[in-house]
């Protein structure tokens, strides 16, 4: 019973995040199964998967679909690069050392949360070209968003994540969309069991909890509604903020543990 509360809280938390920044929520999901529930870090990684298979931020795409902040063309050409290659991911995962993968996805955490945190932005002052709510037609080409789903797909599948840490800023950056409705179209792409072969690789292979998949499904559902309205109704970057030093703390332990760990006495 409190490993049930601990898995609904984990979903929660990780769900408003993902309202609000249309990342999926595997970025905490992950750590926190390794750090609060002594999972492995494939088999976080595989649950985490299996938890984003559910359409667990249906609320919350329906939320950004009636303020119209959705581009469902768009969402579903993404959806079908992450379905393509997140078996790919998984199998890169498996087949890397335990100790050599959890150093590596501490290292990609730190590199998601200096982005976050704007360490990678642009020097310049002045806004994207084309970033407007309705990005231009001609730069959503078909296949460029069929592109951009099979990287997101080989990272979704080698880290546990949706995706959408690689899909919001491509969309804000490439294709001049603007941030809410960046954020809509991405929940939207990950709300399909777009994640589906990767978790069979992880089940094939025996990192898969999925009892602990649903109570963090569960929490996601219902904390993808309020961070949404979050991110729509407030602006979100005092959050950002927070989940980018949250993201170097963890991704610094993930590399650190296993050094401590090895370490003579």
């Amino acid at each position: 019973m409190d490993n049930f509360a601990v898995l609904l809280i984990i979903g929660l938390v990780a769900g408003v995040l993902s309202g609000l920044f249309g990342i999926g929520g595997g970025l905490l999901i992950v750590p926190a199964l390794t750090l609060l529930v002594g999972f492995s870090t494939k088999t976080a990684v595989a649950t985490s998967l299996a938890a984003l298979l559910l359409p667990v931020g249906i609320f919350a795409v329906l939320e950004y679909h009636r303020k119209g902040l959705l581009d469902l063309r768009a969402s579903l050409l993404i959806a079908l690069g992450l379905f393509t290659t997140t078996l790919l991911g998984a199998q890169i995962t498996l087949a890397l050392p335990d100790t050599l993968f959890k150093q590596a996805y501490g290292a990609f955490v730190i590199i998601m949360g200096l982005r976050l945190l704007g360490v990678f932005a642009r020097a310049s002052s002045s806004p994207p070209p084309a970033a407007s709510e309705n990005a231009n037609p001609d730069r959503l080409t078909a296949w460029k968003l069929l592109i951009l789903g099979l990287i997101a797909g080989v990272l979704s599948g080698m880290f546990g994540i949706g995706g959408g840490i690689v899909i919001v800023p491509a969309l804000m950056a490439l294709f001049g969309v603007e941030q809410k409705r960046a954020v809509g179209t991405s929940l939207g792409a990950l709300l399909l069991p777009v994640g589906l072969p990767g978790v069979l690789g992880y089940w094939a292979a025996g990192e898969l909890n999925l009892g602990a998949a649903v109570p963090v499904a569960l929490g996601l559902a219902i904390g993808a509604l309020g961070g949404a309205r979050i991110a729509i109704g407030l602006d979100p970057k005092t959050m950002r903020r927070m989940y980018g030093i949250f993201l170097l703390v963890v991704g610094a332990w993930f590399i650190i543990e296993p050094i401590i760990r090895q370490a003579p006495v």
